[in-house]
């Protein structure tokens, strides 16, 4: 019995250092992050360090910057969505080498954004020339396709 109780005082103290360990890394992940907030989901957390989410934009962000009449690639993603999780990793060094700037817009933290760009699944990559939505690509695709996306854009 006495053993019993050592093990279980052992599990307890190894749950409780791996609640600590967790709460110290998500705190220093959560200073000067791009959402401007620390109240965000684990996935959000997770994806903070990814060097394939370095371009966050929040939504008001991405509406003026649409509203300048600028040409604007919107990538809508979720980072619980694993058709997303396969397409990031493609997509972002993709648009590096065309010279495209993608912004990213997270709709698991703005959920609100799935109407106002009629959303019907992630991930979405939207374009946007002159205020207004020009094409799109929903889902994930192999770095062929996301290419020839970028291209057929620039031959417009």
């Amino acid at each position: 019995m006495k053993k019993l109780a050592i093990f279980g005082g052992i599990i307890v103290v190894l749950f409780a250092a791996i609640i600590v360990l967790t709460n110290m890394s998500n705190n220093s992940k959560l200073e000067n992050n791009p959402y401007g907030t620390k109240n965000l989901r684990q996935s959000t957390i997770d994806q903070l360090d990814d060097k394939n989410y370095q371009n966050i934009i929040l939504p008001d962000a991405l509406e003026k910057k649409i509203a300048t009449g600028e040409p604007v690639y919107a990538y809508i993603f979720s980072p619980e969505c694993m058709y997303c999780k396969q397409m990031t990793p493609k997509l972002m060094p993709a648009a590096d080498e065309s010279g495209i700037h993608i912004d990213q817009l997270n709709v698991l933290e703005f959920p609100e954004q799935w109407n106002k760009y009629n959303l019907e699944a992630t991930p979405t990559l939207i374009y946007f020339d002159k205020g207004q939505e020009v094409t799109r690509m929903v889902g994930d695709y192999d770095v062929d396709t996301i290419n020839s996306f970028f291209q057929n854009i620039s031959a417009q």
